[in-house]
This record gives structure tokens, sequence and C-alpha cells, in this order.
């Protein structure tokens, strides 16, 4: 039922959100053209998140109906300031649960149908805050810093709702974007993408036998060329490790599924195809080499 939404739904796209009928805006909502990116973005203001958001669908009566593992949010925290994102999701037994994440969140809380995340901004590479605030997390807690980057957050729902509620993940319900955000895009898919690796590095790594795939170009970040992705932007995944859970809050922690990948594949033996004939060879030699059971006859009394 679900194969329109494969291998990946541009959402933005797919319910016209310019055009507000199957969507909602309220407040200070604009576009304006943004210098990084080269294209039109969504900008979220005003001092009081709940008034002031995008809403997809248009009514709490409606569903999105969205069911990809991978929920990706394009985005960028406004310098200075607080935002709040929640998601309304359907498990398979028709509970809603609301996922919300927050840098106004001091501490991860949770109950039966709301779980909490703070959410810890990044700053540019090599930055001042970058450099200086590592102490502890409660330091990063807070609005966000002065030169916050754009970020390609993936959510594994699925993972979510199994590892903190004990519960199976149907389909993504409803999407609330509230002030301070800067906004260019979200989807939904089964697939892991990895926005810092090019087509052409896909190719060469074999990375869909892997079920990774590069970002989709309508959904990719620009990047200059002689620069690497991941100078310009942060790629943060959630969770990104399941041994580690439960985790209290969201922000960068963890490489990219591809260096994941790469690290792992490293370790492993590699795989050499071998003809019929050298394989013919290669068994003869091991019947040849393989140590047999040897029959001991018995010691004739003395």
């Amino acid at each position: 039922p679900a194969v329109w939404q494969n291998p990946y739904l541009n959402v933005f796209k797919h319910f016209r959100v310019e055009e507000w009928r199957r969507s909602a805006k309220e407040g200070d909502v604009t576009t304006f053209m943004d210098k990084t990116l080269k294209g039109t973005v969504y900008r979220i203001r005003g001092s009081i998140p709940a008034s002031n958001y995008i809403q997809l669908p248009k009514t709490s009566t409606q569903s999105l109906g969205l069911v990809g593992r991978y929920l990706y949010l394009l985005f960028r925290p406004m310098p200075n300031k607080y935002f709040v994102v929640h998601l309304d999701v359907s498990t398979e037994d028709n509970q809603v649960v609301r996922i919300s994440f927050s840098n106004l969140f001091k501490e991860f809380k949770s109950t039966a149908t709301w779980l909490q995340f703070p959410f810890i901004c990044g700053a540019s590479k090599g930055s001042v805050y970058e450099n200086t605030a590592k102490t502890s997390k409660q330091d990063l807690l807070g609005a966000a810093p002065a030169n916050v980057r754009w970020t390609c957050l993936m959510l594994d729902l699925q993972y979510i709702l199994s590892m903190y509620l004990n519960r199976r993940y149907s389909h993504l319900k409803s999407v609330k974007l509230c002030s301070n955000l800067l906004v260019k895009n979200l989807c939904t898919s089964d697939l892991l993408f990895d926005p810092g690796v090019t087509f052409s590095e896909a190719r060469q790594s074999n990375l869909a036998c892997h079920g990774m795939s590069p970002m989709p170009r309508e959904m990719a970040f620009p990047v200059p060329k002689g620069e690497k992705w991941h100078d310009r932007y942060d790629y943060i995944r959630f969770p990104c490790d399941g041994s580690k859970l439960p985790y209290d809050s969201i922000q960068k922690s963890c490489s990219s599924p591809a260096a994941v990948l790469e690290d792992t594949v490293h370790e492993l033996p590699q795989l050499v195809t071998l003809t019929k004939a050298v394989r013919d060879r290669l068994s003869l030699i091991q019947q040849i080499t393989s140590p047999k059971a040897v029959s001991i006859p018995w010691r004739e009394s003395a």
C-alpha cells in the first residue's frame, strides 16, 4: 500500500507546503533565499513556539500516513534562540505517541505517550564554541550558538519506539515545526541515507548492498568544489548505536553510516571470487592435506 512512498518521500514537495492547503502555518512564518543552501527555506520565528509553527497535515483529525522507518529533517536552529519540534507517531496497536525534541528541554522525560529529548546544538568546526564547550553536557544545553550550522537530522522512529517504550512503529501521523527554526525540507524512507557520500563514492563502495544510499539530489545540501560535506554541515543520526541505549539527548556524537561501514568492512576478511578450476584444485589440496582418522590396531598381549 505504501509503494508510492518508496524509495523515499519528499514531504514538503508531496504535500505542496507552499500552497498551505494540506498544511498549516501560524504566526511568523516566511520564506527567504538562504545563501548557504542557495535556495528557498522556511523561517519560523517568535518568542512563543506554540504560537509560531508549520504543521503537517493541516488538522489534527488527519494523518500523514508515512510509513518510512527513518525521518530526515533538514534544518538550522536560529542563533541564540530556542526551538521545539513535535512528531506524532502511531503504533501498531493504534496508540499515538508524541516524540519531541528541543534545546529548551533540560533533561529527558518519558511517559507512555510522550518522549521529550533535549537537543544539543553544534557549532562550526574549529569555532570558539566548539573548542570551549566540551567540559560537560550541562554546559552545552541551552540556546543555539551564534554560528550554529545547517543540520541533517535522521531519526530512527522504529528504533525509538521499540527501545524506549517497547512498542512497534506503524506510521508518522503528524509533524509540528515550532519557532525558532530555518527549515529546508523533510523526507521519510526505509533507506539509510548518508548526506556526506557522493553518488560516485556510493557506487565505488557498493553501499547499496549494505542498505545505504547517498542523499537524494533534491534533498541534498550543496557542497562547493574541493570542500567536504562534513566541514560545512552537521549530520546527526538518532539513536546512533543501539548498544549504548538509552540516550538522554540528541546531539552530534557518532560517525556517518558510511564511515562506520567502512571501518567494519576493513575488519572483515575480503571475499575473493574464484573460478571453478581453482575451487576444484583447492578442494583436492584440502582433501590431501586434511588430517584423517587413522585406524590403530589393538596390540596383541605379550
